[in-house]
């Protein structure tokens, strides 16, 4: 029991990151129509905000200290991040939180790369095939790619979690197992519960404000709402602004779990967009519970028990599930009807 709780563990912080990519993915399919394969990028983008904010809480004044000298006897160099000149205590604190500080910066970051990319690009494709959505957004993707290595190289760049985050929680005795049974990294832990805290702040918003309430008229009849005299682009714009965001959060808090490089945004979109066809596509509930579902399956499956078995399963079973569900239910698990049927 104590190796399926920690299996489950491992499935929801990974699942937490494909039901928050998906979730934008989704939003973006139901409002606009566009499948954009643009998205996993935003993912890297959010990632590499907190790559930058580090390294600017990092920048550091350098003095001398004449009471140390190195092996050829110089005044051995001190280097003092300004922030912490200025701030003493907190500038410290500001350091060691950088990732989740980086959220602050990340928000406004995202939101207008969201709009920017919406309005001088992806609204020229609204009516067109799918087939050249996909093409122009992967160009995106593949640009935003090669700018980002440009900027900041080829190699992973570490993002260490706040000390505080750092250790390990004793779940074993929490639910009742025996004391040290199962332990899990509390950053893990973190990221799971801020995944749920942003799909609950989507999900609320979409539901129970004026604006959302709007959006999701409009993403059933769009002509309708028009004629109400509403302007539905500008929200449609916002949306998109909005589900860049959710990407680029979810890029900042998974940097300590998986250290950013600039490809990291695709290796996350492919299974992403499996996990919004499973899920059923511009199925906003769909595409969460797909998320966590196929997590949790590619946890289990990555055991070395099932991999002595079934050499490589960890790497398909995403995919045959998804073969098994479309051929079964070509809609998804919790798609609409007429959508991604024949």
């Amino acid at each position: 029991m104590d190796q399926i709780f920690l299996q489950v563990l491992n499935g929801l912080d990974k699942g937490g990151a494909y039901a928050l990519i998906a979730l934008g993915l989704t939003i973006i399919f139901g409002t606009l129509g566009v499948v954009n394969f643009a998205h996993g990028a935003l993912f890297m983008l959010g990632a590499f905000c907190a790559v930058t904010v580090k390294a600017l809480l990092e920048t550091s004044k350098v003095t001398t200290d004449p009471t140390q000298l190195t092996a050829w006897g110089t005044p051995v160099e001190v280097r003092t991040p300004y922030i912490e000149a200025w701030l003493g205590d907190f500038g410290t604190l500001l350091v060691d939180f950088s990732v989740p500080a980086s959220i602050i910066i990340a928000i406004p970051v995202m939101l207008l790369i969201g709009v920017a990319m919406e309005r001088g690009l992806i609204r020229f494709f609204y009516k067109r095939p799918h087939a050249e959505q996909i093409l122009v957004t992967f160009g995106l993707a593949i640009v935003l790619q090669e700018i980002v290595k440009s900027q900041f190289g080829a190699n992973p760049i570490p993002q260490p979690a706040p000390d505080a985050a750092k250790g390990m929680v004793d779940f074993g005795a929490f639910i009742g197992f025996q004391a040290g049974s199962v332990v899990y990294p509390a950053w893990r832990l973190i990221y799971f519960l801020f995944s749920l805290m942003v799909i609950g702040a989507v999900f609320a918003f979409l539901q129970f404000t004026t604006f959302g309430m709007v959006v999701r008229a409009g993403m059933a009849d769009r002509e309708t709402v028009g004629l109400l005299g509403i302007d539905i682009d500008r929200r449609f714009t916002i949306v998109f602004g909005i589900a860049a965001v959710v990407a680029g959060l979810a890029g900042v808090m998974y940097t300590p779990i998986l250290s950013p490089d600039y490809h990291m945004g695709m290796d996350f979109l492919v299974l992403s967009f499996v996990v919004v066809v499973v899920g059923g596509m511009g199925s906003l509930p769909g595409a969460v519970v797909a998320g966590f579902l196929l997590g949790i399956v590619q946890s289990f499956a990555s055991m070395n028990e099932v991999k002595a078995i079934l050499p490589g399963i960890d790497q398909i079973i995403i995919y045959l599930i998804a073969v098994v569900i479309l051929l079964a239910r070509p809609r998804g698990l919790m798609g609409r009807k007429g959508v991604m049927e024949a």
